[in-house]
C-alpha cells in the first residue's frame, strides 16, 4: 500500500467546461479519482489523503499562491506519505514546478505536479494519463525531488524535471524541458531509464521560509523595447529575459531609449541590481552580452527563465546580501543545466 497526498489546487485538471465556458469546478477533482479508479486495475493498492488549499486557474496564480500551498503541504507533514501529488493548470505549471523544486529541495520524498491540457471529460485530455504516471513513479522509482509527468500529443509521457521544465510552447498545448531533456520517459507502464544524471547538488540544505519577495520585476526583450516607460520604484531587483542566444540590445545606434546599457546604469544608481537571462556558459559570448556584464549586469548562468525568476524570489525573499548570493550560485535542486556536450551537471 502506498500512501500519497493529493493536493488539489484547481486548473483545467479541476475544471469543467459548460456553455462554452471553461472554469473550475468543486466536482471536478473527484472526477479525476472516478476516472483513476475505472482505468486503473491497482487503485485499491493506492490510499489518497486529499486537501485542497485553493481552487484557482492558473493563470492567476501570484506568489502568494506559493506561499499557501507550500504551507499546506508542510502542514500535513509530507514524510508521511510516500509521494505527493499537486494537481495544477498548464499556464503557469513551469513557475510553481520550480517553486516547489527550489522549497522543497530537501525533501526526500517524490512530489509530482498534474496537468491537463483539457478538462477531464474530454475525449482527448490526458489528464488522467499523466495521473497515472505521477502515481506510477511513486509506486516503482526511487527518485526524490519534484518531478512533471506531461504527454504531448502523439508522444509517450515524458518525465520532466520540475527545476528544468519550460513554458508551454506558443499557440500548444505541449512542454518540453529546457534543452529538450526529460528526465526520462514513460511508456506502456515502464520508465526509461534516466536520460540525465544529476551531479553537485549542494551538500547542505537551506533552511527556507515560504516567503517569496513581491518587489522583483521581469522584463521580456523584444524589437523596440523603451526602456523610459519603466518606474523602478519599489523594486528590488530586475531580472532581464534575453533571446535565444543570451542577448538584449546593447546598441545606442537607435538611441538611448532602446538600449539595455542605459537602463542597468539607470538601475545602478539606484542600487537596483539587474540580472539576466536565459544564457549557457561557454567560453565566448556575443559582443552585446560581453556589454551588458561589463555594463554592471549579473549573469544567472544555465538556468531557465522560469527558475532563474522564482529563485530570485525565494533569494530575496529569505536573505540578506550576502545570502542572496550564496543561494542564487548553488545548484540545490538540479537546476542548473548541462554545458557544452554533457548531459551531466
Amino acid at each position: 500500500m502506498k500512501n500519497v497526498l493529493l493536493v488539489f489546487t484547481g486548473g483545467t485538471i479541476g475544471s469543467e467546461a459548460s456553455c462554452g465556458t471553461i472554469a473550475t469546478s468543486a466536482n471536478a477533482p473527484y472526477r479525476l479519482l472516478q476516472l483513476f479508479e475505472r482505468q486503473y486495475p491497482e487503485h485499491s493498492q493506492i490510499d489518497f489523503t486529499t486537501i485542497r488549499p485553493v481552487q484557482i486557474l492558473s493563470e492567476n496564480i501570484t506568489p502568494g499562491f506559493w506561499e499557501t500551498l507550500i504551507k499546506a503541504i508542510e502542514a500535513e507533514q509530507p514524510e508521511r506519505y510516500d509521494g505527493i501529488i499537486v494537481t495544477h493548470g498548464t499556464d503557469t505549471l513551469a513557475y510553481t514546478a520550480a517553486a516547489l523544486s527550489l522549497y522543497f529541495h530537501a525533501l526526500n520524498k517524490p512530489m509530482l505536479l498534474v496537468s491537463s491540457d483539457r478538462p477531464l471529460d474530454h475525449p482527448e485530455a490526458n489528464g488522467l494519463k499523466n495521473f497515472i504516471a505521477a502515481v506510477e513513479f511513486i509506486r516503482q522509482r526511487r527518485e526524490t525531488g519534484v518531478f512533471v509527468p506531461y504527454q504531448n500529443r502523439g508522444e509517450c509521457t515524458q518525465i520532466h524535471l520540475g527545476s528544468r521544465l519550460a513554458s508551454s510552447l506558443q499557440l500548444s498545448g505541449d512542454f518540453i524541458s529546457v534543452q529538450n531533456k526529460c528526465y526520462c520517459h514513460f511508456e506502456n507502464g515502464v520508465f526509461s531509464e534516466p536520460l540525465i544524471t544529476l551531479k553537485n547538488k549542494a551538500a547542505a540544505a537551506f533552511d527556507l521560509k515560504p516567503d517569496f519577495a513581491k518587489r522583483i520585476a521581469l522584463i521580456r526583450p523584444y524589437p523596440g523595447l523603451n526602456y523610459t516607460l519603466f518606474n523602478l520604484d519599489g523594486i528590488d531587483a530586475v531580472l532581464h529575459d534575453l533571446y535565444h542566444s543570451g542577448t538584449a540590445c546593447a546598441s545606442m545606434q537607435r538611441g538611448a531609449d532602446w538600449s539595455l546599457l542605459p537602463f542597468i546604469e539607470r538601475c545602478r544608481k539606484q542600487g537596483i541590481p539587474v540580472y539576466l537571462a536565459p544564457s549557457i556558459h561557454s567560453d565566448s559570448a556575443y559582443e552585446s552580452t560581453r556589454e551588458l556584464l561589463e555594463q554592471g549586469a549579473e549573469m544567472l548562468w544555465n538556468l531557465s527563465l522560469e527558475c532563474a525568476y522564482v529563485k530570485l524570489l525565494l533569494a530575496y525573499g529569505n536573505f540578506s546580501e550576502g545570502g542572496i548570493t550564496s543561494f542564487i550560485e548553488r545548484n540545490i535542486a538540479g537546476e542548473h543545466v548541462a554545458c557544452a556536450k554533457s548531459n551531466s551537471i
